[in-house]
């Protein structure tokens, strides 16, 4: 699928790391580092600005990488891009960890999976249909 894209950063555009991928590497576009502390979080921008078409969504989520090394992750996570939005994509990261975190220029901040969606129409009714779990939550099925 082909998607609009305006690339302001001084970045190449996003790609899929291996053939596999779902999702695509999104880069810090900054002038200078920028330093989350604990418990912090920032807007990070990436310099992308994208038109999704109608039906579509893409959505921001944590690199694996960053969140297990470093406690870095995507404090909306997974943070939703619908596709009337033309603004720059900027992610809203936050560290919880006990450290300091250093984000250079064009560092892979994290991850954009653009995927369908459907539209709802709600049909009011006064019953729902039952099934096995009914009304079972959170821990329903048991501790192990």
């Amino acid at each position: 699928m082909k998607i609009a894209v305006i690339n302001k950063s001084k970045h190449p555009l996003p790609e899929y790391a291996t053939e596999l991928s779902a999702g695509l590497d999104l880069r810090a576009n900054l002038e200078e580092p920028v330093v989350i502390h604990p418990l912090e979080r920032k807007m990070v921008p990436t310099g992308l600005f994208i038109a999704l078409p109608k039906g579509y969504e893409a959505q921001i989520r944590p690199r694996s990488g960053l969140a297990a090394k470093h406690g870095i992750t995507v404090l909306n996570s997974p943070g939703t891009i619908d596709a009337d939005y033309r603004g720059e994509i900027k992610v809203i990261l936050v560290n919880l960890s006990n450290e300091p975190f250093q984000i250079e220029d064009g560092e892979r901040i994290c991850q954009m999976v653009v995927a369908q969606h459907a539209v709802v129409e709600w049909q009011p009714c006064t019953q729902l249909d039952s099934t096995d779990r009914g009304e079972g939550g959170f821990g329903h099925t048991g501790a192990k």
